[in-house]
């Protein structure tokens, strides 16, 4: 087997093709031919020793993976040589092959291919948590998406509609706007990078017009930085904020806004309510296998990278230059 490798901290240009035997499953294991598997903004992240989880050198990054079932341990029961699954793991997707615990691992959809497989559980995953558990988003509410282009954020797009929302997608170029459109969103607004005292309270004041002066009733901010603040002044009486990701930087907050909108600030790890709330989780699974069966849900795979260049895939998201979903095809 083959894998992409990080043998010391760094960025994308320290990882490296390895190649090793091919592992065995332990009783409770899956061993999984990869068929392709999702880039994700942590991914650039535990390469550098900068994720909550901090995997043991050397290690191949990626934690969404699809691709069929090659070989099972004794005491797997629910899954069969050949089957077409997905999984979830630590680390270790950025390969041909991959073992995984077998609570892990679940079948796809026949009519879903693979690389839609690899690139839905992580990142629709997140926001349909997001949304429905720590945001309580309703039918006919609004929500204001920043970094919207993005994995994350498209789904975000796409799972908003779905409930019945009105979705205004922030993104920082016309392109990126274009796409967001494309896959559903009601309104766009563009901003500029490093911007201004002027232009964030723009930002804001465009927010507000956009909602008829009530402000969103929910802001999914997967990027954080200088647009955190000025999407908080925007935010509607007893609104959620909900706090996903800072690819932008980690930002402050002023707490008297909190107050005087009577908002609450809410975080997503996702992962971790994977681990706490499994029944919980699956339940939220299945809703989405339901919605994507349904036609509402799609994930858009924008570029495509061989194992062997799989370090252009994670320079290409940690540049924030991703439209969609990244796969890596080994």
């Amino acid at each position: 087997m083959k894998s992409l490798m990080s043998r010391e901290t760094g960025g994308p240009e320290n990882l490296e093709i390895v190649e090793q035997e091919t592992p065995t499953p332990n009783a409770d294991q899956v061993l999984i031919r990869v068929k392709a598997a999702g880039v994700n903004f942590p991914d650039t992240l535990v390469i550098r020793d900068l994720y909550q989880y901090r995997p043991e050198r050397p290690f191949a990054p990626g934690s969404e993976v699809a691709g069929t079932v090659e070989a099972v341990g004794d005491k797997v029961t629910n899954m069969k040589v050949d089957q077409r699954v997905q999984a979830l793991v630590p680390h270790g997707a950025f390969s041909t092959h991959l073992i995984a615990d077998a609570r892990t691992v679940s079948p796809i959809p026949d009519t879903m291919p693979f690389d839609e497989a690899a690139g839905f559980i992580f990142t629709y995953g997140t926001t349909y948590y997001a949304l429905k558990d720590r945001g309580h988003l309703q039918a006919g509410q609004s929500m204001l998406v920043l970094g919207a282009a993005g994995g994350i954020g498209s789904s975000a797009i796409e799972i908003g509609k779905a409930m019945g929302a009105k979705v205004i997608a922030a993104v920082s170029t016309e392109e990126k706007a274009e796409f967001c459109r494309s896959i559903g969103a009601d309104e766009t607004i563009v901003y500029p990078r490093d911007p201004n005292r002027d232009q964030q309270k723009a930002f804001s004041d465009q927010v507000k017009t956009l909602t008829g002066g009530k402000g969103v009733d929910v802001v999914y901010d997967v990027v954080g930085g200088a647009y955190a603040e000025p999407a908080l002044r925007a935010i509607a009486w007893e609104g959620y904020y909900l706090v996903v990701g800072f690819p932008a930087g980690i930002p402050k907050l002023p707490l008297n806004l909190v107050l005087l909108k009577s908002c609450q600030v809410a975080g997503v790890f996702w992962g971790a309510f994977t681990q706490r709330a499994p029944k919980r989780h699956q339940i939220f699974l299945t809703e989405l296998f339901d919605l994507y069966e349904a036609g509402k849900l799609k994930p858009r795979v924008t570029s495509r990278y061989s194992l062997e260049d799989g370090a252009k895939a994670l320079v290409e998201i940690e540049t924030r230059q991703a439209m969609g979903k990244i796969i890596i095809e080994p």
